[in-house]
């Protein structure tokens, strides 16, 4: 990658098929105490879901790494974007004025592929900062259809991963995510409305509602993130590349009688 070379940073870019959030990443301008501290609380609630400020906060006073105070670790758990999944007044939260959807799944079969996507974003740590990253996945088959990286929790990424899943596998009836402000942004509900797709968000004490997008998050942290800790962006974009590859087309699923979700969203044709 040259800056001032013959083609401009996007061309470049694009040929090398890596999103131009991750050639311009920057290291976060967190402490390295905090970020190793961060990297104990995903790690965590990865694997206890439930714990909140209080609860994350005594367990990371039992490590024995240092003396913590809960303003420091609810700052920290919304910087990550980390929520227990506990029923509680305020989940994630959307934007003012944006149009918050129902809940299209609840006692509905999902029968087929493309018949109900669905979307949500996560935290991943890096040995120099972090970045966000969002993935599009369908519903019946577990086939993650697009991602992408951020290092901020602008709408621009999410929507970039649903104009490349759109363009790749056509259209849901159904698209599912969590009421954040990304998805209920103007930009996105305009492009699932442009295609005639039902807008549906999860319910403000249905913590499972999306629960197959954070069994992905599960697998992609402890199969590959946690495993290669990864430099920085530049490093981590191509890992994710090679692991969703994996995930789609060799990773057995026992949900799906031990079929690759490639294997079952082939079945749409």
């Amino acid at each position: 990658m040259e800056p001032g070379g013959q083609f401009p940073v996007a061309r470049q870019c694009a040929l090398l098929g890596l999103p131009r959030s991750s050639y311009y990443y920057r290291p976060a301008t967190e402490s390295p105490e905090n970020l190793d501290l961060m990297r104990m609380m995903d790690e965590e609630h990865t694997e206890h879901p439930f714990l909140g400020v209080r609860g994350m906060t005594l367990f990371l006073n039992r490590t024995g790494t240092g003396v913590w105070n809960e303003k420091r670790v609810r700052r920290l758990m919304r910087l990550m974007g980390l929520e227990a999944i506990y029923p509680k007044p305020h989940l994630s939260q959307p934007g003012a004025g944006h149009t918050i959807h129902p809940y299209l799944l609840r006692d509905v079969e999902i029968v087929r592929p493309n018949q109900a996507w669905c979307a949500d974003i996560t935290y991943i740590p890096m040995r120099a900062g972090f970045m966000y990253l969002v993935a599009v996945m369908d519903w019946y088959s577990r086939f993650v259809l697009a991602w992408e990286l951020s290092n901020t929790l602008e709408a621009d990424f999410c929507t970039d991963a649903l104009d490349t899943a759109f363009a790749a596998f056509g259209t849901p009836d159904i698209f599912n995510t969590d009421q954040g402000a990304q998805f209920t942004s103007a930009s996105f509900q305009g492009r699932l409305a442009g295609r005639g797709v039902r807008p549906s968000m999860d319910g403000r004490r249905r913590a499972l509602d999306n629960v197959f997008i954070e069994r992905l998050w599960r697998s992609v942290k402890y199969e590959d993130v946690y495993l290669r800790c990864y430099e920085s962006g530049a490093t981590l974009w191509p890992g994710l590349k090679t692991y969703f590859g994996y995930y789609n087309q060799r990773r057995p699923h026992q949900g799906l009688g031990g079929r690759t979700p490639n294997e079952v969203y082939d079945d749409r044709t």
